[in-house]
């Protein structure tokens, strides 16, 4: 077991040098990937702004019929357009997205208890690498607890899925949970990301949290944020600009697109910072436009 003594506490992410090994192919990370596994991350990432917009649609495998979810079949066809990658369970996705949209898809691949019991963090792989391959799926999502109730299990999840990906040539996420007794500090998300991430994982899924540059910096792959919980969108559109601008490679908006009032401006309101380079402001006004 690695000496935990003498430790070297000042630490330097050299926060402005761009990613080292970045040669011929632009998703970070990834130049040893086989093709297979680039097909899919470029299914995922933009190749001219290297980022994507992800909508989370996965909330009714532990809430049920979620407040903006109850008709995914009305939903999600209006807001293809404006995202890159639908974050869903196979029950949702196959029964709602008509398979001639072309959207990257990010699968839920564990599942666990409903909110009823108060306690996500035991979960279980719930989808067979097969199904995910006869879905053509871009990427298999798994959820990690680090550093709480249900760590080990998650992380024998997640060590499954990579290793099925990596036979199958299938990118994996790994979505960094956060257990209710734990901070969300940067400290800990620089161990939580970075754990997921030499674990495997093509994709590391987190939050906005203090030092975010630092957290990027330290992270070998690319960080999408996710949304949270909902804000009002003048805040949500400032927290996607301020993530962008500190190195995520995408924003996972679920919340913060479909409990909105005006969900379609709002995900083409995130797509312009996400992709064109758009300030906070820029997209806020585009917006206020668009519902008025």
């Amino acid at each position: 077991m690695a000496d935990l003594d003498g430790l070297k506490v000042a630490k330097d992410y050299h926060v402005d040098t761009p990613f080292a090994n970045q040669q011929g192919f632009y998703v970070k990370g990834a130049n040893s990937l086989d093709w297979g596994m680039k097909k899919h991350l470029s299914n995922i990432f933009d190749p001219k702004s290297g980022n994507t917009v992800m909508f989370a649609f996965d909330h009714g495998y532990f809430m049920g019929s979620t407040a903006g979810l109850e008709r995914l079949d009305l939903l999600l066809p209006k807001l293809a357009p404006y995202v890159d990658c639908f974050m869903g369970t196979r029950g949702a996705i196959r029964a709602c997205v008509p398979p001639e949209i072309t959207k990257a898809i990010a699968l839920r691949s564990t599942s666990g208890s409903s909110m009823l019991q108060d306690d996500l963090s035991h979960e279980i792989v719930a989808v067979d690498v097969e199904d995910a391959i006869r879905m053509n799926a871009d990427c298999m999502a798994c959820q990690v607890f680090i550093g709480g109730d249900g760590q080990l299990e998650s992380i024998d999840n997640l060590s499954y899925l990579i290793n099925e990906g990596f036979r199958y040539s299938i990118p994996v996420l790994g979505v960094c949970a956060v257990g209710k007794d734990m901070a969300r500090t940067g400290r800990y998300f620089k161990l939580a990301t970075r754990i997921i991430a030499e674990m495997g994982v093509q994709i590391v899924k987190t939050y906005d949290c203090e030092d975010f540059e630092e957290v990027v910096a330290a992270c070998p792959v690319p960080i999408v944020v996710a949304g949270g919980k909902k804000l009002p969108e003048r805040d949500a559109l400032a927290m996607a600009y301020n993530v962008i601008q500190k190195g995520a490679h995408g924003v996972d908006m679920g919340r913060n697109i479909f409990q909105s009032p005006h969900p379609e401006a709002m995900a083409q309101a995130i797509r312009m910072i996400v992709h064109e380079g758009a300030t906070d402001a820029q997209a806020w006004e585009f917006f206020q436009d668009a519902i008025h």
